[in-house]
């Protein structure tokens, strides 16, 4: 049993001279960009993208800044931040949809950007958008699985309280901004017992009826948490466990889903332009749907839906738009691969 596991994984691999860090986040995102590279090539190669395989470098690097990290940031600045935080945030920090290095990207943003992107390399290329889509569609879930595994590391997104035997407490959780009443007395309770175990957190603030260090911003407190077993002890006894929801998604929105397209990609050369793309939005939209059950939810947008839920809905909307034309058409990459290669001939 691993209920009782207190997350202590740290962020960063490997810190250079005190200035420069490097992240398991960041490098879930190489990752995913490099296996997603060598994967397209394969599949140009084979006549299964609408691009042959040497195109697959320019089009993975393009996607990932345009797509991934435009498109992520601002979908996580539109959907989450403001809704939040209002427009302050304007004035006093207008650089901050350019500090992805502090946190904040919304998968159904990257969604968005990527096919905006895909759109604009349509029409430079000259090639079908939803068969340069299809391509993309197929090994994206493999970012997904890299990025929730960077989640778990970062103990962020958890999920709720749960008593299954692989459940995980995330000392994170003592910042929730939602806190019941019962919480924020546990959470004071806590950080009174910080304090009495360590003299640096003499120093005090008053929230409430309870006192919290000083300097009780989170990343401050995980990292002597993952540093100090006392300090993480102490936090054992007022945290619940949680289910590690990310791993949840990773598994089902990214690795499974990854498997089940790229079987019928390899079976199904010759398989409709928009199919696979319809197939990726559809079951995406499935699988975060489910998984957002046992993720913590950080605010509801309807009575019975998380933000998360309620954009997924238009993703099915989108899908199946995409498998209709796609079976209208009746185009493929196979076909168009061919004909290419007789034009140049």
């Amino acid at each position: 049993m691993i209920a009782t596991y207190i997350h202590d994984l740290n962020p960063v691999i490997v810190e250079v001279a005190n200035t420069l860090k490097i992240r398991w986040y960041g490098m879930a995102y190489l990752a995913a960009f490099l296996v997603g590279c060598l994967l397209l090539k394969y599949l140009g190669n084979r006549k299964l993208w609408v691009l042959p395989g040497s195109g697959a470098a320019d089009f993975v690097s393009s996607a990932a800044f345009f797509g991934v990290f435009i498109g992520g940031r601002l979908g996580y600045i539109l959907f989450y931040h403001i809704p939040s935080q209002g427009w302050g945030w304007l004035t006093e920090d207008p650089l901050l949809p350019l500090k992805v290095w502090e946190g904040g990207m919304a998968s159904h943003g990257g969604v968005i950007g990527l096919m905006i992107f895909t759109f604009y390399y349509m029409r430079k290329k000259k090639v079908n958008w939803a068969g340069l889509g299809d391509g993309l569609c197929v090994v994206a879930p493999l970012g997904l699985f890299f990025g929730r595994i960077a989640n778990f590391i970062n103990g962020e997104l958890y999920g709720r309280k749960t008593d299954v035997d692989w459940a995980v407490k995330f000392p994170g959780a003592l910042w929730n901004s939602e806190l019941t009443n019962d919480e924020f007395s546990r959470r004071g309770e806590a950080f009174l017992e910080f304090q009495q175990y360590d003299p640096e957190l003499s120093q005090t603030i008053v929230k409430g009826d309870y006192a919290a260090p000083a300097y009780s911003d989170m990343s401050t407190m995980l990292e002597k948490f993952r540093l100090d077993d006392g300090l993480r002890e102490i936090a054992g006894k007022y945290l619940e466990a949680r289910h590690p929801s990310q791993l949840y998604e990773g598994i089902l929105e990214g690795a499974l889903l990854f498997i089940i397209l790229w079987i019928v990609r390899v079976r199904f050369p010759k398989l409709p332009h928009g199919i696979l793309t319809g197939m990726f939005f559809i079951l995406y939209a499935f699988g975060r749907i489910f998984c957002e059950n046992f993720r913590e939810r950080e605010e509801e947008t309807f009575e019975y839906l998380s933000r998360g839920q309620f954009l997924s809905l238009f993703m099915i909307v989108i899908g199946i738009a995409f498998i209709s034309w796609g079976i209208k058409s009746g185009a493929n990459a196979f076909n168009d691969r061919a004909k290419d290669e007789e034009v140049d001939a």
